[in-house]
């Protein structure tokens, strides 16, 4: 019997991506200036890598990007790299590890709704924790490079 052979691409360029990755036991480790700023440098740098982080938001236990890839063999490799940078920053300030959960959740996002549908989540998340009553004013969110399915 003839089997079917693989799809060579299924998104030609720059498929958009969802991630979420944690602190071991839920910690609040992320959610402070530090952290936050040099997240926000390493998303920066990604761009010399062909790699653009979007909307973002960095809770205290856990953290929500968007980002698209131009090579997907990329993904784990940057993830590694980011969850060491931040570790970097957060034995700097005295947290001793470890920091991350091993491994992370990704989930390819199919369309605009779809990318909508998830930052309406993440948005709300800050206010469903009650961190704060309007999720425009949690200090550790933003968007690095505006992504789009245009």
């Amino acid at each position: 019997m003839r089997r079917l052979s693989r799809l060579e691409h299924i998104y030609e360029e720059h498929p958009l991506y969802f991630f979420t990755f944690c602190t071991p036991q839920r910690q609040d480790l992320l959610a402070n200036p530090q952290v936050h700023d040099s997240f926000r440098t390493f998303a920066q740098e990604a761009v010399s890598r062909d790699i653009l982080v979007g909307r973002y938001v960095l809770m205290p236990d856990h953290m929500h990007l968007f980002a698209t890839f131009g090579e997907q063999n990329q993904i784990s490799m940057w993830i590694k790299s980011l969850k060491n940078t931040l570790s970097k920053t957060l034995r700097t300030n005295g947290v001793a590890a470890p920091h991350w959960q091993k491994g992370f959740f990704d989930h390819l996002l199919r369309g605009q709704e779809s990318y909508e549908a998830k930052w309406q989540y993440v948005y709300e998340n800050r206010v469903r924790k009650a961190l704060v009553t309007d999720a425009g004013a949690w200090p550790y969110q933003g968007e690095i490079n505006p992504l789009d399915f245009d």
